[in-house]
C-alpha cells in the first residue's frame, strides 16, 4: 500500500515540479493557491468534458443504474482510500492496499448478484407481459 501511495505522490511530484518550471520559464509569478485553483479547475472541466457526455448517452438511452453504478463506484474508491489513510493517520488499523481491494471487490460482488436478481425480475416481468398480450 506504502509503495503504491508513493508512486501517487511520485507522479503528482513531477507533474507540480513540471508545473512550477512553467511558472518560472514564463515568469508568471503565480503563487501555489493560484496554481492549484488553475490546475485543478483544469482537471475538473476536462472530466467533465468527458464524463458528461458519456452520461447524457446513458441517461439517454435509459441506462441510468450504470450512472449510478459509476458514482457509487468512484465513492467506494474514495471511500476505502480514505479508510485506509485514516488508519495510518490516526494508527487505529493497518494500512493495506489488500483490504481496498478487497473492500471494492466485495462492492462489485455484490452489484452483479444485485443485477443478476434484476436482470432476472425484469425478465419475468417482460415474460409475463407478453403471456397476457398474447
Amino acid at each position: 500500500m506504502n509503495t503504491f501511495l508513493y508512486g501517487i505522490l511520485d507522479i503528482i511530484t513531477e507533474a507540480h515540479t513540471y508545473i512550477l518550471s512553467l511558472n518560472d520559464a514564463y515568469e508568471a509569478n503565480l503563487t501555489d493557491k493560484q496554481l492549484h485553483f488553475i490546475v485543478i479547475g483544469i482537471i475538473g472541466m476536462a472530466m467533465i468534458f468527458i464524463i458528461h457526455p458519456l452520461f447524457a448517452l446513458l441517461a439517454k438511452t435509459n441506462h441510468v443504474l450504470a450512472i449510478s453504478w459509476i458514482y457509487v463506484f468512484t465513492l467506494i474508491i474514495l471511500m476505502t482510500f480514505a479508510i485506509e489513510i485514516g488508519q495510518k493517520i490516526t494508527h487505529s488499523g493497518v494500512m493495506d492496499f489488500d483490504d481496498i481491494v478487497f473492500g471494492v471487490w466485495g462492492f462489485l460482488l455484490m452489484f452483479l448478484i444485485f443485477a443478476l436478481i434484476r436482470g432476472i425480475i425484469i425478465g419475468i416481468i417482460h415474460l409475463v407481459r407478453d403471456i397476457i398480450r398474447k
